[in-house]
């Protein structure tokens, strides 16, 4: 059998342990779901007034609203969802079956393969569950066209792939899980300080920059330009750079981390 053709077999097998895992003990990934829809729920229903009329300068529109929010929350929902794959990455290391692994005849770049595509696996179905949601509230795409759409999907897995190869450096060096879950929480609480909620432009002077230039604000912004048809602009190069960057930097520091680490 040639390498390749055993790097993808011993991969494959991972992302089917990665998934049983997942559909065994559900009960992290829907913790992790919590927040983005109970987050939904609360700005539209508490602040949705509110935040429309601040956001279209006019009266109270609460459906102008959630069409500014949900592209927002759907990127939430990936940060939300890799930090579940730290918390694995890092309670494999430290339960042995890593170590178990290493003794077998198996490609050693498999074991991280199958976390990262059952992460970004598990990403994409927590973005259509969300977004399920979004559209019964109201959320509505209808001027995005066929190719836009797929653009929007492949936006979801590209920037999921970025962000698990840098959750599984984080998982890689945490001692416990409980020490993944705290190293990867940058990936929740950054959308927090993104224009997920409210533009750029009406923050504070001195904090712009960090807001509009961080991972999530163009890569939201993205996303809204291809399902509202809102002005795209410099974010689609921008989310291009952050997630080609995120991912290397990713994967050569698991890589890295998971060669030389001897448990």
């Amino acid at each position: 059998m040639s390498s390749l053709s055993l790097a993808v077999r011993d991969s494959s097998t991972m992302l089917r342990r990665n998934l049983l895992h997942a559909r065994r003990y559900p009960s992290l990934t829907l913790n992790l779901l919590l927040t983005p829809v109970m987050m939904l729920l609360l700005f539209v229903y508490l602040f949705g007034d509110v935040m429309s009329a601040g956001i279209g300068g006019g009266g109270a529109d609460r459906s102008q609203y959630i069409a500014y929010i949900v592209p927002g929350i759907l990127m939430m929902t990936i940060g939300g969802t890799v930090i579940g794959t730290a918390v694995s990455v890092a309670t494999d290391m430290n339960e042995g079956i890593i170590a178990r692994f290493r003794t077998m005849a198996i490609h050693r770049g498999s074991v991280l393969v199958g976390h990262v595509v059952g992460s970004v696996l598990q990403s994409v179905m927590s973005v259509v569950l969300v977004g399920a949601i979004g559209v019964a509230i109201g959320f509505r795409s209808t001027d995005a066209t066929v190719l836009e759409w797929l653009a929007a999907f492949g936006l979801v897995v590209l920037f999921s792939m970025a962000l698990t190869w840098v959750a599984v450096g984080m998982g890689l060096v945490s001692p416990n899980a409980e020490a993944a879950s705290n190293n990867a929480m940058p990936m929740i609480l950054l959308p927090l300080l993104s224009s997920a909620f409210i533009p750029v432009d009406t923050m504070p002077g001195w904090f712009q920059p960090f807001a509009e230039y961080q991972p999530f604000t163009p890569a939201i912004e993205t996303l809204r330009g291809l399902l509202l048809g809102s002005e795209i602009g410099h974010n689609g190069w921008l989310t291009l750079a952050w997630c080609v960057g995120l991912a290397g930097i990713g994967y050569f520091w698991s890589t890295a981390k998971f060669n030389r680490d001897p448990k």
